[in-house]
């Protein structure tokens, strides 16, 4: 395989084909138009992205580029982790975002509007070594299992909203609208859960409304997270009162939720969740199984070479 060739995995937009397919015509005509060469490969479901990333691996490709969203690169990662660590170390990885949710794109100011600025910038080939945060859990079979991210790992309340915002987002378009409103539809359901938590010396036993753990900015809710300092942001959230539930609302939207009086940040290398009763977990975005029994989320620097704008 030619080393400067990309092999490239695109992920449509689901529900909306017609201008997805224009879109990526539009991407492809830039890419050769930037006199880059590729291969690609379409995935057909949320599950094929894992088979067709390790296709691309085994086939030599060392820079593989990921036309999707947030799911997509979660997925990608997690096949890059089980490569041999050299094999790893000489493959990149690369964004062009096209997702519903595109957050660890617009961590890096890449913006899914502006494809040509996004393909210049991986054309020029700025290189970073990232970290990826890691939950290790034990599943309903008994098994270890872990899982990486890039964005966070969410348990409790924000876990169930980031799931319905996933269903809302291309219905709204705007990503505060698709958040408030799937906010709105859980107002009335469970809002706390029983948790007992273990960061650096503090240990928390007590009613959690939702937990934070970001490697990344969280989708604004560790918006001071940065995935280059072998470090995770948390953000644990008591249950507030209806009215400073609001405030809370607001400032989240406005990017300042670490202002919330019910908001208590930590940074930390690891997180001890020894128990979280009812609470679902999301990675990235994306409802998981939740764990069985107590889990751990860690962080483990700089694994990941990923192109980065100029």
């Amino acid at each position: 395989m030619e080393m400067n060739r990309w092999g490239i995995v695109y992920c449509p937009k689901s529900g909306v084909m017609g201008s997805s397919r224009k879109r990526w015509e539009r991407i492809q005509q830039c890419l050769h138009d930037n006199g880059i060469d590729f291969d690609h490969v379409q995935s057909e479901s949320t599950g094929s992205v894992d088979r067709l990333v390790k296709m691309l691996i085994n086939n030599g490709y060392r820079t593989i580029v990921i036309v999707g969203g947030d799911s997509a690169l979660n997925d990608t990662v997690n096949c890059l982790m089980q490569a041999e660590r050299e094999v790893r170390e000489s493959i990149v990885l690369g964004v062009i975002p096209n997702g519903m949710m595109n957050d660890f794109a617009h961590f890096w100011g890449f913006d899914e509007d502006n494809y040509e600025q996004t393909i210049s910038w991986l054309k020029a080939r700025r290189v970073r070594r990232i970290d990826l945060g890691c939950i290790r859990y034990t599943n309903r079979e008994g098994e270890s299992c872990r899982r990486y991210f890039l964005n966070c790992v969410n348990v409790g309340l924000i876990a169930s909203i980031m799931n319905l915002r996933r269903r809302t987002h291309h219905v709204f378009g705007s990503r505060a609208l698709s958040f408030l409103f799937s906010f709105l539809l859980l107002t009335f359901q469970r809002l706390d859960y029983r948790m007992k938590l273990r960061i650096n010396t503090d240990t928390i036993d007590r009613r959690v409304m939702t937990m934070c753990i970001g490697n990344a900015s969280g989708y604004g809710q560790t918006p001071n997270a940065v995935p280059y300092n072998g470090l995770l942001d948390v953000s644990v959230v008591y249950h507030p009162g209806m009215t400073q539930l609001f405030e809370g609302i607001y400032l989240f939207v406005r990017g300042k939720i670490l202002n919330h009086h019910s908001v208590h940040p930590y940074r930390t290398h690891k997180v001890e969740v020894e128990r979280a009763e009812g609470a679902l977990v999301g990675v990235d975005g994306r409802l998981m199984h939740t764990p069985v029994g107590p889990y751990r989320v860690t962080v483990e620097q700089e694994v990941v070479n990923f192109l980065i704008p100029s």
